[in-house]
């Protein structure tokens, strides 16, 4: 007998079509939505500050990533879950080497460098070094030094020997404790607004400090290719601080910058992670 005279046959056979053509329809879509993320993928690499680690982008890190972005948190020797490494040499060259060696032997290439605070300076060395393999530059309320300056040159002199002399006195004299005399808690609290008990106290078990040389060593900028890559701005409006009100301005009126503003203080990763997050996706537009 012919299958086509037979109904159940005839009906059996449509229906297996029709579900072929379906799963091959969906497989189709999922295949060019998948190129499609791939093809967006964009590699962030953030760096941190003085006296934080890899640790402080914890919320940032799965907001980027959910966005289908590859996403890289290295903590600087000395610091963090590297603290035991910590010694009086330590310094800005070594910190650079440190996120440099991250782009080699991560293979990373196009990617979006983002540095906070004294971390300016830490990527602005790093950009001198290996501009191939960066697409933008972000300076999270950073520092962003000239060819040949180190942070002690910018920091305010009456800041200065307040540094030295806990160093000093406190740091063995090769270690700066913190950013203030004022307890950690009691800094979190008033001058980063960190006004959430379990985020200061997430932040109080893992602050530590920071080798000194790190602050005193110049930065390098003599590579014409890195002066060419794209760079945003990002001040946070709730930290008072004339230096980055500097450089604020200039990054407003500067060809191959942008300048961003976020309505927070000096720590936004912690407190207002979605709005930095946004800025940082803006970053790949």
């Amino acid at each position: 007998m012919d299958s086509t005279s037979h109904p159940d046959v005839s009906r059996r056979s449509i229906l297996a079509a029709a579900a072929a053509g379906a799963t091959a329809a969906v497989v189709k879509i999922s295949g060019t939505d998948a190129q499609a993320q791939t093809a967006n993928k964009t590699t962030y690499v953030l760096v941190h500050p003085a006296w934080h680690g890899g640790w402080c982008w914890k919320k940032v890190t799965p907001l980027l990533r959910a966005r289908g972005h590859d996403v890289y948190t290295p903590t600087l020797t000395g610091l963090g879950e590297r603290s035991h490494l910590a010694h009086p040499e330590i310094g800005l060259e070594t910190h650079i080497q440190d996120v440099v060696n991250v782009l080699k032997y991560e293979d990373l290439g196009q990617a979006i460098l983002v540095g906070h605070s004294s971390s300016g300076a830490v990527i602005t060395g790093v950009a001198d070094r290996v501009p191939e393999q960066l697409a933008h530059l972000v300076y999270l309320d950073a520092f962003v030094p000239a060819d040949g300056q180190a942070m002690m040159d910018i920091i305010p002199p009456e800041r200065r020997k307040g540094m030295e002399q806990r160093v000093q006195a406190e740091g063995k004299g090769w270690l700066l404790p913190s950013l203030a005399p004022a307890p950690w808690d009691q800094f979190l609290r008033e001058a980063w607004r960190i006004t959430d008990e379990a985020d200061r106290g997430w932040m109080l078990a893992r602050l530590t400090p920071t080798p000194f040389k790190v602050f005193k060593d110049p930065v390098r900028r003599s590579n014409p290719a890195a002066e060419k890559l794209p760079r945003t701005f990002i001040r946070c409006l709730h930290w008072p601080n004339p230096m980055f009100d500097r450089y604020a301005d200039t990054a407003r009126e500067t060809t191959g910058w942008r300048y961003r503003e976020l309505p927070t203080s000096h720590e936004p990763f912690v407190t207002h992670p979605q709005d930095l997050t946004k800025l940082l996706l803006e970053a790949a537009a």
